[in-house]
């Protein structure tokens, strides 16, 4: 188990003992200096002391309450497409986290696979990215990716993802739990997505909707699944869902959120061996891949490797431990929400 893989154990509480009971000790002794920061940050903007910058065109946020992956890019490629699909020009812009000098990072490489015609920047400072986007086309949509805490930009519509599996990030500020800021934060969003909604029963997905209800009474409310639809190879290569339903394979991400991988994998008939877990936004240098390759031949007999695309593109390779390598290839479906949410989409296709 990676340090990343213990920390979730120690937070969500599943780990027990004297060393774990220790470990949040010494965590719950820096969630009160992250409050402090994050609640005069935030007390600026609410206050008006501090206002954000308007740019000239429609500007979407897609963002989380909490650190982890809720599986934003699925949803952040469904907005771009529908976008296009109606003949509105969209960029997307990140901050580009993990990137290297002058190069994309691997979320960067995802998205121009899946969207190759549609432009993005990456920049940590927004408001620029904004205006370089517009210098380049001034009537499009800007769709930023992880940006619900970068308040510095004004947007016209705030979406936030929770998790199915860890809604309200165990109820605890960094570090001592998984929140980025309180949860009161939903206050500012206009639309709060349940992602991953089939990892959990109906009575679950209705409690956190009636939370969220209390929280954010003015949001509207969706429901994502992220479904498998076969996989790709890194030659671009597909291959249907049902070639590797029942057979035993082995799996590896480099993700934020590895368990909501593992339960697709399953959910969808893999006889999944293990699972090697990586820290989010691994690099896969030679020495990891060795790693990882005598990790899967310690495993014996499987048909088949199988990653996120977040990690294949960093991985120009067709085999991994002499077997075959592929990505599980997701889209999203929006279960519940999804008549309301268009509705509010609309108008910003007017405003350009």
């Amino acid at each position: 188990m990676d340090w990343r893989a213990l920390y979730y154990e120690v937070v969500s509480g599943r780990r027990h003992g004297l060393p774990a009971s220790v470990l949040r000790g010494l965590l719950r002794g820096g969630e009160p200096i992250y409050q402090a920061v994050v609640g005069s940050k935030n007390r600026r903007f609410d206050s008006g002391q501090q206002k954000p910058h308007k740019v000239p065109a429609p500007v979407i946020s897609v963002g989380n309450l909490t650190v982890g992956g809720t599986g934003k890019t699925p949803l952040v490629c469904w907005l771009a497409e529908w976008f296009q699909e109606r003949g509105a020009a969209v960029t997307l812009i990140s901050r580009g986290y993990g990137a290297q000098r002058g190069r994309p990072n691997d979320e960067a490489l995802e998205l121009a696979a899946r969207l190759p015609d549609v432009p993005h920047v990456q920049n940590p400072d927004r408001v620029a990215a904004a205006r370089q986007a517009l210098a380049a086309n001034p009537r499009q949509v800007l769709l930023l990716d992880d940006a619900f805490q970068h308040r510095r930009i004004a947007r016209d519509l705030d979406i936030v993802l929770l998790d199915a599996l860890a809604p309200f990030g165990y109820e605890r500020l960094l570090p001592r739990g998984l929140l980025r800021e309180p949860v009161e934060g939903l206050a500012r969003a206009q639309v709060v997505a349940l992602s991953r909604a089939d990892a959990v029963d109906e009575a679950t997905r209705e409690r956190v909707r009636q939370r969220v209800e209390q929280l954010a009474p003015q949001a509207a409310w969706l429901e994502l699944e992220h479904r498998p639809v076969g996989f790709v190879n890194a030659a671009g290569i597909a291959l249907p869902l049902g070639e590797l339903q029942g057979k035993r394979v082995a799996a590896f991400c480099g993700i934020g959120n590895p368990a909501g991988f593992r339960h697709t994998l399953h959910r969808y008939g893999l006889d999944l061996a293990g699972l090697f877990e990586l820290s989010d936004h691994a690099a896969y240098p030679p020495a990891e891949l060795a790693r990882i390759e005598a990790w899967l031949r310690g495993l014996g007999d499987i048909e088949a490797v199988v990653c996120t695309r977040k990690d294949l593109v960093k991985i120009p390779r067709a085999e991994l431990a002499g077997r075959p390598l592929w990505a599980l290839d997701i889209r999203l479906e929006i279960t519940a929400g999804r008549q309301r949410l268009e509705a509010l989409l609309e108008p910003m296709i007017a405003k350009i």
